[in-house]
Order: structure tokens, then C-alpha cells, then sequence
């Protein structure tokens, strides 16, 4: 059977998850599902509006969140229903590449496209019944990942005219995060506003948002923000912790609506009573549940694709994945040296205990590329590559990629502002401390260099200051903005990442940029001072 190029590499990430076509899905886990969430909120009516349309059919619609779990389905038949529970396609259930194989939910989750798949295209013999149409669904601001829309009916029935008809819908979707996050701020500013002069004090946490009077400024800690948040996933009303610092607070936590956010007054509590004490994060350089995948792997010793811009970790992250096993690192930028001779050692590393590693991958050479790709098929040795932002993968690198059995994506320094403190302080060599100053001004930073630039920067403060707690002072000569001024808001970081990313792709031609974002050149003049993009 002759496959499409995207659904034969799906086929081959499968095989190499160590699935089958036999392999079944009738017992996969099942968690719970958010039913407030901001993705649901904003997909109901684009649901509901397609199972209208959709009536009649033997089609029904399924969603699912950034995770790609099952968030919610729209069907108007029981046998519908009863073949979707036959896969496990219901709500709280994980639908992955690793798992699932080629569907129109793991690969669109997979590779940030849409995928069409039909019948027989499906990896597993389970899934050959049906034919579905699958796009992901894109934040329009942040530009992350939010979800999958998908279509599926009985192979029999395929219908081009679906996928331009999932387009339309998947734009909708879009439009309503859009206007549901608009939303979502203007409810958690009206509500900080109505309590911020308080004599205690009071901080609102919302997705991208962080509003804080001036007693919650001298008293929070950027990294007291996580343990909030965590407070508020378990509790209303009155509660108690103890910060990053060490003091022991009264906190009373309020909900602002079903997705705007947090509200929190807090007041220090000088009492013997006992306090809920929370450790700091250990997570370390990572995000908790990057850093569990990455350990996951080593556990099971599965091959992996690490992706991420220069300096956010990507070979610190593959000796996570080794474990205690040794490392054998070769970088693909020595191949202009010679493409027959590192190929070579390469090879002669395969038969070595360990991890190989392959930094840059974006690097090689087509030759090279494919005789890599050549080593993966005939060897059992446990490989990560390591490479730049996928899209930046190509032709035969692409096709390398596709060999590995897993893919961990690291986020920039950039989207994890709110862990900069815990980080900085992971970093920190020695027993120095961090002022509330300099953790400010370390948050205000963009770090297009990532955590190899906080790192740097670290460092060179530290020379400068053997002892005693490092200030802002000590910190501005590493940093580009020497004034700790606000950090840019959800939206603008969105905006900036944007304009920041096009002008990369045009080279840095400002009229091609501007074209391309569909503005004036003016415009994108005065928003690059007002975000002070360089």
C-alpha cells in the first residue's frame, strides 16, 4: 500500500512507540475533564453548531485539549457513540501517536498540521473503520497549541468538502479564545480594582495576567505565584502557607469567574498555630511535566527528538533522558569537517553502552541525514537528536526526525516568566541570594539566549560579588534592559514573539515583515519600540 509522506511517517513514529496494528486501545486511562475550562467554554457553540449541521450523517465531532485528551464529542447516533467507545475515543482519554498510531487527533497533535485520514491509512486495524478529518486549534495570541477539532464517520463516507468545512470551524473556535480571553481580563482587572486598596495584600493571578497592589509587591515573590496558583486548584475561602521566604501568610482565595483567574488577599500571621508549609518546585530547569517525559524515556530507553531554541537546555535535557548511562555527544556542525568520517564515528559509537547524542540535527547535511537515518533502521542503539525549532527541520532531517519514538519540545525562557525566580536561584552558584530587585529585573528580560544567557548572566554577577545577597546592580551589566520596568503583559509577549518570529523568517527585512503581518511599516516601527523589540 502506497502512503502519503506525512501519514508513512506517522506509520513509522508508531512502529518505533513499539505499537502494532493489532495493538488495542480498549484500555487506555481515563482522567477526569475540566468542564469550566477556557477551551470548552469557547468550543461549545462551534460544537453544537456542527452537530446541527452535521445531523443526518453518520459524522460526529470530537475535541480534544492541548494535552490531546478527549475533552468532548458531539454525535447524533448511539451506534455512533458505541464505535467511539469501542477505540476509547471518550472524554478523558489521552489519544497519542504512541498509543493510538495515525489518527486524526495524535498526528494533527503530532506534527501542528491538518491531517486527513482514511480507512486504511489508520495505523491500527481498530481504527480502519472510520474516516476523519483533524486540525489543531491554535491561541491566536499566544500562539500555542489549545486543541484538536475532529471529524469522523464510517470510511465509506469520506468527503473533501470536510476539510475546508473543519477549517471554518476551527477558525471560529479561534476567534471565541480570542474574544473569551479579552474577556476573561477585563473580569479579573474590574475585580482586582474593586478590592486593590485594601489595607492588606492582594493579588489576581490569570492565565497571562499578574495584577498586585503595592503591599502584595513588597511581600510576594514571583515564585510564590506557582504555590498560589496550586492553593486555588484545591480551595476557596480562607487558607494558609508559607512562602518561598520563609513567612507564614493568611490567604483568602476567591475565583473571578469560571476561567478569568485568582484573586488573593493575603496577610503575614504571627502565631504558634501550625501553617500548611510548600516546599519549593524541584522540578529544576524544565517544566514538571517535560521534565517527567524526558525521565520517561530514559526509563524505557526510547528514542527521542529534543527540539528548542539555542541555550533552553536541549543538551542538559538529553542527559536527563540518559540517566546514570554514559553519553557519547556528536555535534553536526563538525560535519563540514567531513561527512564520511563523522558518520564513521558515529557508527563505531553505536555498538557503545549509552546515549548517543546528536546535537543540531537542523545541520546536516542531506547525505549525511539519510546515512543517520540509515544507522537508526539497521541498530538497536539508543539515539537523541537534538535540533532547533521543528519547523526549521527539512526534507531528509525531517525525515530522520520522524524515525524517533518520542518528541519533547522545551518552551523558551520567555513563555516560563513565572519560573524565572525558582530558576535563576537553581542556577545560582555558591550560596548567593537574589533580591527581590534583581529577581524583578531578571523577569523583565526577553533571554533570546535562553537559560545559557540567565546562566551567564548569573555567572558573571556572581564574579562580581563573592558574598552577600546580589542586587539589581549586580545584575545590570549582563542585562540588555538595565531598568527593571514591567514586564510585558500576556498580550504583549504574544505580540512581541510574533513580530520577533516573522522578522526572523523575512531576514530581518522590516517592509517584508510588515506585509506579511498585515500591517503598515509604520505601525510595525511603533510597535517594535513600544515592545522594545531590537
Amino acid at each position: 500500500m502506497d502512503l502519503r509522506t506525512e501519514i508513512a511517517q506517522s506509520w513509522r513514529r508508531a512502529e518505533l512507540s513499539g505499537l502494532s496494528p493489532a495493538s488495542s486501545v480498549e484500555r487506555l486511562n481515563v482522567t477526569d475533564v475540566d468542564s469550566r475550562s477556557r477551551l470548552l467554554r469557547a468550543a461549545s457553540p462551534v460544537l453544537d453548531e456542527l452537530a446541527r449541521q452535521l445531523a443526518g450523517t453518520r459524522f460526529c465531532v470530537v475535541l480534544a485539549d492541548d494535552e490531546c485528551r478527549i475533552v468532548a464529542r458531539r454525535f447524533s447516533e448511539r451506534s455512533v457513540e458505541l464505535a467511539l467507545e469501542n477505540i476509547s475515543a471518550v472524554p478523558g482519554c489521552q489519544f497519542l501517536e504512541e498509543r493510538t498510531g495515525t489518527n486524526s487527533l495524535a498526528t494533527p497533535f503530532e506534527t501542528r498540521r491538518g491531517v486527513s485520514v482514511d480507512g486504511d491509512e489508520h495505523f491500527l486495524e481498530a481504527m480502519k473503520q472510520f474516516t476523519c478529518y483533524g486540525h489543531p486549534v491554535v491561541h491566536p495570541t499566544t500562539r500555542r497549541l489549545a486543541g484538536v477539532l475532529d471529524i469522523t464517520g464510517p470510511a465509506g463516507d469520506a468527503n473533501p468538502l470536510l476539510g475546508p468545512f473543519l477549517r471554518r470551524a476551527v477558525a471560529d473556535l479561534e476567534r471565541r479564545l480570542l474574544d473569551g480571553a479579552k474577556l476573561a481580563e477585563q473580569q479579573l482587572l474590574a475585580a482586582f480594582q474593586s478590592v486593590q486598596h485594601r489595607a492588606c495584600a492582594v493579588l489576581a493571578l490569570g492565565q497571562d495576567v499578574v495584577l498586585a497592589n503595592t503591599a502584595a509587591t513588597e511581600l510576594v515573590d514571583t515564585a510564590d505565584h506557582r504555590l498560589l496558583r496550586e492553593l486555588g486548584r484545591t480551595q476557596r475561602g480562607l487558607g494558609r502557607l508559607r512562602l518561598t521566604s520563609g513567612t507564614p501568610v493568611e490567604v483568602r482565595v476567591e475565583a473571578v469567574s469560571a476561567s478569568a483567574g485568582l484573586l488573593f488577599e493575603l496577610a503575614p500571621v504571627r502565631t504558634s498555630s501550625p501553617v500548611v508549609s510548600r516546599p519549593r518546585s524541584s522540578r529544576g530547569l524544565f517544566p514538571a511535566q517535560v521534565d517527567e517525559r524526558l525521565r520517561s524515556a530514559g526509563r524505557a530507553r526510547r528514542r527521542v527528538l529534543i527540539s528548542g531554541e539555542p541555550g533552553a537546555g536541549r543538551s542538559t535535557a538529553a542527559r536527563v533522558v540518559a540517566g546514570d548511562e554514559p553519553v557519547h555527544e556528536f555535534d553536526a556542525s563538525d560535519v563540514v569537517t567531513g561527512a564520511a568520517e563523522w558518520c564513521a564515528r558515529v557508527e563505531a559509537a553505536a555498538s557503545a553502552p549509552g546515549l548517543l547524542v546528536i546535537d543540531g540535527v537542523q545541520l546536516l547535511p542531506p547525505l549525511a541525514a539519510v546515512r543517520l537515518a540509515r544507522l537508526l533502521d539497521t541498530t538497536t542503539a539508543w539515539f537523541a537528536l537534538l535540533s532547533g525549532p521543528l519547523p526549521e527541520l527539512r526534507g531528509e532531517q525531517a525525515t530522520l526526525a520522524a524515525r524517533m519514538h518520542r518528541r519533547i519540545e522545551l518552551p523558551p525562557l520567555r513563555e516560563r516568566r513565572d519560573e524565572i525566580p525558582a530558576i535563576a536561584r537553581a542556577l545560582l552558584p555558591g550560596s548567593l541570594r537574589l533580591t527581590p530587585g534583581a529577581l524583578e529585573l531578571l523577569s523583565s528580560q526577553q533571554w533570546p539566549g535562553n537559560l545559557r544567557e540567565l546562566e551567564g548572566v548569573l555567572a558573571g554577577a556572581a564574579d562580581r560579588r563573592s558574598a552577600g545577597d546580589l542586587t539589581a546592580a549586580d545584575i545590570a551589566p549582563g542585562c540588555a534592559d538595565t531598568a527593571p520596568g514591567a514586564a510585558l503583559s500576556g498580550w504583549e509577549q504574544a505580540e512581541y514573539d510574533v513580530i520577533v518570529r516573522t522578522l526572523r523568517a523575512c531576514d530581518g527585512n522590516k517592509v517584508r515583515a510588515a506585509k506579511q503581518l498585515g500591517i503598515s511599516r509604520s505601525t510595525l516601527y511603533n510597535r517594535m519600540r513600544a515592545l522594545r523589540v531590537r
